[in-house]
């Protein structure tokens, strides 16, 4: 039974500068979503970081607002939540593996994702691990994201500046005129 089961757990990572992440939920089973973000943010609240929040429509839609956000916005990093129960169709295996697949390739070029999309086959198994005093995935998932920032941050080298700023500093940075 995986919830006897005894996991090592990295120590939390500590930053010298400000850390940025935002949670992308798709709550289409909101009660069990609402446990991840509780998760998600306790964890990053803990690390000394900040959150921003989007839902989107269902876990298809996770890896293209974390892709949307990335290009348009300047967070740190990302944790994707959502809870996907098998089905009677073969509709379960497409949104697990492809909004999998999704976080995974993002991910490989570069971003900082903490997948904490559920893949269970029933609604029990999905209140246990969402549980933020129980398997805490949504925590899980942001603790995962924040040890991704501190590697991209320890081997140098950023792409964008790091850290949040404000939206008239990017507009203005990008050559765009102050309203």
């Amino acid at each position: 039974m995986a919830g006897s089961e005894q996991h090592y757990i990295l120590p939390r990572p500590s930053f010298d500068a400000p850390v940025k992440l935002l949670i992308v939920v798709a709550p289409y089973y909101k009660d069990i979503a609402d446990n991840l973000v509780a998760g998600a943010k306790a964890e990053i609240e803990a690390a000394g970081a900040s959150w921003d929040l989007i839902e989107v429509p269902g876990a298809l839609e996770v890896p293209s607002a974390i892709s949307m956000a990335d290009r348009q916005s300047n967070f740190d990093g990302y944790v994707g939540l959502g809870c996907v129960i098998r089905g009677e169709t073969t509709h379960y295996d497409t949104v697990c593996n492809d909004s999998s697949r999704g976080l995974m390739l993002l991910g490989l070029q570069g971003l900082a994702i903490g997948n904490g999309i559920l893949t269970v086959e029933n609604r029990d198994q999905a209140v246990v691990r969402a549980d933020p005093a129980d398997q805490n995935k949504g925590g899980g998932a942001a603790a995962a994201a924040l040890h991704l920032i501190a590697l991209r941050r320890k081997w140098g080298r950023p792409e964008k500046p790091v850290g949040f700023r404000p939206w008239d500093e990017i507009r203005i940075a990008d050559g765009g005129s102050q309203a």
